[in-house]
């Protein structure tokens, strides 16, 4: 991955905040870097067979906090950024999910998330000359949740 002028944590924290992310402009720069590292993380992950603790190391990469040893997946998965998802304890997400993260995805202990969701948390701007700007918004998934 290139230099980064911006660190992990000031982008998460402004897109946790809401802010609209502009083409052209460093963080979205920054937020094309992340993605490229996350296109490569989930193609390692689809392309072949993987242990329950594969699968944990793979998605504690993706998303780069430690991924509970009892979380369980059936890929193929798909994410095009990883650092913006928090997963609980005991959480299973089944085969064909997509997740768009940029705006935060939270799931909470004990959640089920079933066959092809996608989850995601950037719009565009509504006007035609607004198109190209995104705008981040979290998705909280509460505990015990089946989706």
């Amino acid at each position: 991955m290139n230099a980064k002028t911006i660190e992990l944590n000031e982008l998460l924290e402004f897109m946790n905040a809401g802010n609209p992310m502009h083409l052209d402009t460093e963080i979205y720069r920054i937020m094309v870097l992340y993605s490229q590292e996350a296109l490569r993380i989930t193609a390692e992950l689809n392309n072949r067979f993987h242990t329950s603790e594969e699968i944990c190391r793979l998605m504690s990469q993706l998303t780069g906090k430690t991924v509970p040893a009892d979380f369980r997946m059936f890929p193929p998965f798909y994410s095009d950024f990883g650092k913006n998802i928090t997963i609980g304890k005991q959480v299973f997400i089944n085969s064909g999910c997509s997740f768009q993260d940029q705006g935060g995805i939270y799931i909470g202990d004990r959640s089920l998330i079933g066959h092809k969701v996608v989850l995601a948390t950037l719009n565009h701007g509504l006007k035609p000359d607004d198109r190209g700007t995104l705008y981040p918004a979290p998705i909280r998934i509460g505990q015990n949740v089946w989706i």
